[in-house]
């Protein structure tokens, strides 16, 4: 059995296309497992207790209109938006948000050309997260074009004794989700590491 999903994956390897070329898509390392997972985590629970909609993680196809097939890290689409789901073959469709998270081999392809096209497709709220900055920058969708709503932070200790009081007090603790009737996720939940 194992052997045989290990030749499956040989030969279906992780894909994306982009402009109708075929692009591997790298695995993702326990880095960024555990922010997508932690953030997932926080979502699904969220949609448990409302039932607004659904979440999906990196492993999820995700054909746009223009024929792009990526898989983003998190996708998130609300019930309303839910006739774009095949829940055997992938999402058909534009979802209501995505998350992509930094690597070194993804960062250029997240802040450009995928940026590019979850704008012109419609995404209504980008996220893009940076593990090592431990910080994400939120884009929202208005007239068709992207703005940076807000950057978020997590300072440690050292680094908040080193801002001023007025520095202090511009800091968010929290980054509110703006399709999700402002449901706000704690930065520490997203960047918590190993068993700490």
């Amino acid at each position: 059995m194992a052997t045989e999903i290990i030749n499956e994956r040989l030969l279906y390897p992780s894909y994306e296309i982009i402009g109708g070329k075929k692009i591997m898509a790298p695995a993702a390392n326990p880095t960024h497992g555990r922010v997508i997972g932690r953030l997932y985590n926080f979502i699904d629970n969220y949609f448990d207790e409302n039932d607004k909609g659904c979440v999906f993680a990196d492993n999820t196809d995700v054909h746009f209109p223009d024929g792009t097939l990526f898989k983003p890290d998190l996708s998130v689409i609300l019930e309303e938006n839910s006739a774009i789901i095949d829940w055997f073959r992938g999402i058909y469709g534009v979802p209501d948000m995505v998350v992509e998270v930094l690597s070194k081999s993804t960062k250029k392809k997240d802040l450009t050309i995928k940026k590019d096209i979850y704008e012109t497709q419609g995404v209504k709220e980008y996220w893009i997260i940076d593990p090592y900055m431990r910080a994400i920058s939120v884009y929202l969708l208005r007239d068709g074009k992207y703005f940076l709503d807000d950057e978020y932070i997590l300072f440690d200790d050292k680094e908040l004794e080193l801002l001023t009081e007025e520095e202090k007090a511009d800091v968010k603790h929290e980054v509110p989700v703006s399709i999700l009737d402002g449901l706000k996720v704690p930065l520490k939940y997203i960047f918590k590491w190993g068993y700490r």
